[in-house]
């Protein structure tokens, strides 16, 4: 889908994983808190945050502002410790907490297949295709937020090559470029950039025509996967959040319709020389 990484346009979280570093700040701020005899009902108004908030915070569980810094350290004796530790905090930015499951199986999985209609997927995304839809995103996002959300789709491509034995299949459709979102020389760009990946021996790219009496992907986004232990899970995004499916029934049916897709859609030949023409156009 905070707008963070999801597989397209990005997402809805405010809180980020947790890592070692938010987890060692949140014990430092518990153990002065205890220290100073005050329980979190009593530190929350002295900072100014709920007692939620706090809890998220000592459990390594939410990323502290700047402000919550400052309170806590005027609050719990001014000894530096905590403006010390948060020097060092660092997160995985910009991934949505109800994305974060299937990142960390698409991050090993054995295959992953793709069908897009709303916009071409992050993983084909180019820097100027996704920082115009961060920047176009509503609720509008901050620099801070979109350089995050940079930073994790980013990141997250980087599978795509340095994952050579995964196999990745991706069925787009055609108006995605057609549409030229953020002009015609941020779409030349990146019809370039998915023609170069579809070099990739691991990468299958199919496009699904403008016109199609039949579709069987009608419902909507999807994408499946399948793990080295020979395990398959869904996932399902919609505007404000996403559903990770892993019944083995609903896997089947969505098996099942991406297969019909890949029937329908050109072949993997057409569907390149489809994109040059399109570039060419362009």
């Amino acid at each position: 889908m905070a707008m963070t990484d999801t597989g397209g346009a990005g997402t809805h979280a405010t809180e980020p994983e947790a890592s070692d570093s938010l987890r060692t700040f949140g014990a430092v701020v518990q153990a002065l808190r205890e220290h100073a005899g005050l329980s979190r009902g009593d530190f929350a108004p002295l900072v100014g945050y709920s007692k939620h908030t706090v809890a998220s915070i000592e459990l390594g569980r939410r990323m502290p502002d700047d402000d919550f810094v400052e309170r806590a350290e005027t609050a719990l004796g001014n000894t530096g410790a905590l403006r010390r530790a948060a020097q060092h905090l660092s997160r995985r930015p910009g991934l949505a907490a109800w994305f974060r499951r299937w990142a960390r199986l698409e991050a090993v999985a054995s295959s992953l297949s793709t069908y897009e209609c709303r916009l071409v997927p992050g993983l084909l995304q180019t820097e100027a295709y996704a920082r115009t839809l961060f920047v176009n995103q509503l609720p509008p996002l901050g620099d801070k937020q979109i350089e995050a959300q940079m930073a994790a789709r980013l990141e997250r491509q980087r599978l795509l090559r340095e994952r050579p034995n995964t196999a990745y299949s991706f069925i787009l459709e055609e108006h995605l470029l057609l549409r030229r979102t953020g002009g015609a020389a941020v779409t030349r760009e990146l019809v370039g950039h998915i023609l170069g990946l579809a070099e990739l021996r691991n990468i299958e790219l199919q496009i699904m025509p403008l016109v199609r009496e039949s579709h069987a992907g009608l419902d909507g986004p999807v994408q499946l996967l399948e793990t080295q232990e020979n395990r398959r899970f869904g996932y399902c995004e919609g505007q404000r959040g996403g559903q990770f499916v892993s019944d083995p029934k609903e896997i089947s049916v969505l098996q099942m319709r991406y297969a019909r897709m890949r029937s329908q859609a050109l072949t993997l030949e057409d569907s390149l020389s489809l994109l040059r023409r399109m570039r060419g156009a362009l």
